[in-house]
């Protein structure tokens, strides 16, 4: 095997962590980044003009972590086309995986696993999502995921006192492989300038209240860039639009000199097309784009089963079919009288095994 050296930064697309207080902008600067698309997991870009994975029923919050993942490998598999995918926002997401894990052991929360047991089972499912976003990656997509902020008091055992410090609101293990993963973690917060009183009596005043990015590490938060940014930017997409410039813009060539042309005769203006305006039918319009007619959710089939169902095309009596082969209820039993336990733990959360028995 023969080898070479190279020299010269490569570029590659970008994994970026944006977190802060709630309603300080986050979504507004994701949406700025190259051709966006979204994965909406707390239903907060309603009011935003953003493109975001539907599912078959028309809605775009996934319900349970198996379906975010189905939402991510669709990008994965080109499904989906963007230039950007966005995760909105991640200690969203991290609920949905506690549940998974829990519904899966058939626990009520994550603590009833004893010993830390719980946590550690939660960080092996939240590393598979950001295995799943790493793939993307070296597709050349750039990921931008977004999380809320939370305050934490550091005690100093060497030293009296303690201070504040910013995080993550993600558990302990899945911040720290978050940080870990992440080529860029942009602290956004509030830059507030205290006025001192004019007297020792007066007391101080905050002025100001500027968005403010933090691309460095200190001990009041944490930040992290592989680029070179300042400690603060304010907090616009401008501040680090260059870093996701893929080409650079060549000079367009001289035009060549324009001949003027000489008179032309009157062409008559030929009528306009007629086209008859006709309403196409739900079916109509479906078989033309060779796509399968969603169907109703029918009432007795919970939210979350359907949208997997849907999405993999499954009929209740194929489900039903590879539920009595497995020996859990008898052929012909209604979903509806299955447990919500053995819906939520056996066939949502391992989905994947059960499509492959249909399959």
């Amino acid at each position: 095997m023969n080898f070479t050296i190279s020299g010269g930064s490569i570029y590659s697309a970008q994994k970026v962590v944006i977190y802060g207080p709630e309603g300080i902008g986050k979504t507004t600067l994701a949406r700025q980044f190259p051709d966006p698309v979204f994965i909406d997991t707390e239903d907060s870009t309603k009011t935003y003009n953003v493109t975001r994975i539907t599912q078959a029923d028309g809605t775009t919050k996934p319900s349970s972590w198996t379906i975010l993942l189905e939402m991510v490998k669709a990008v994965k598999s080109g499904v989906i086309p963007c230039k950007t995918l966005v995760i909105d926002s991640l200690d969203w997401a991290e609920t949905l995986c506690i549940k998974h894990v829990c519904d899966k052991a058939q626990k009520d929360g994550i603590e009833d696993f004893g010993y830390g047991k719980g946590y550690t089972y939660l960080e092996e499912s939240f590393g598979k999502l950001l295995n799943e976003l790493s793939d993307i990656v070296s597709m050349g997509i750039h990921v931008v995921c977004t999380a809320h902020a939370t305050m934490r008091r550091v005690e100093l055992p060497e030293e009296t006192g303690a201070y504040d410090h910013w995080e993550l609101k993600l558990e302990k293990k899945d911040s720290a492989l978050v940080k870990e993963w992440a080529d860029m973690v942009l602290f956004c917060n509030y830059k507030t300038i205290v006025i001192a009183g004019n007297t020792p009596m007066d007391k101080n005043k905050a002025a100001g209240g500027k968005r403010v990015m933090h691309a460095v590490h200190t001990p009041w938060w944490d930040a992290k860039n592989r680029f070179g940014l300042p400690e603060d930017m304010p907090m616009e997409y401008g501040a680090i639009a260059h870093i996701f410039k893929t080409t650079s813009v060549k000079a367009e060539p001289e035009a060549a000199p324009v001949k003027t042309a000489e008179p032309t005769k009157a062409v008559e203006k030929q009528p306009e097309d007629h086209f008859e305006e006709v309403e196409l039918s739900k079916e109509a319009i479906h078989e033309a784009l060779g796509k399968p007619i969603p169907e109703k959710k029918p009432n007795d089939i919970p939210a979350d089963l359907w949208a997997l169902m849907q999405a993999d095309h499954v009929t209740a009596d194929q489900l039903q079919q590879v539920v009595a082969k497995k020996g859990y209820y008898p052929v012909g039993t209604p979903i509806a009288n299955y447990d919500p336990k053995f819906i939520s733990g056996c066939l949502v959360a391992c989905w994947d095994k059960v499509k492959s028995e249909i399959d």
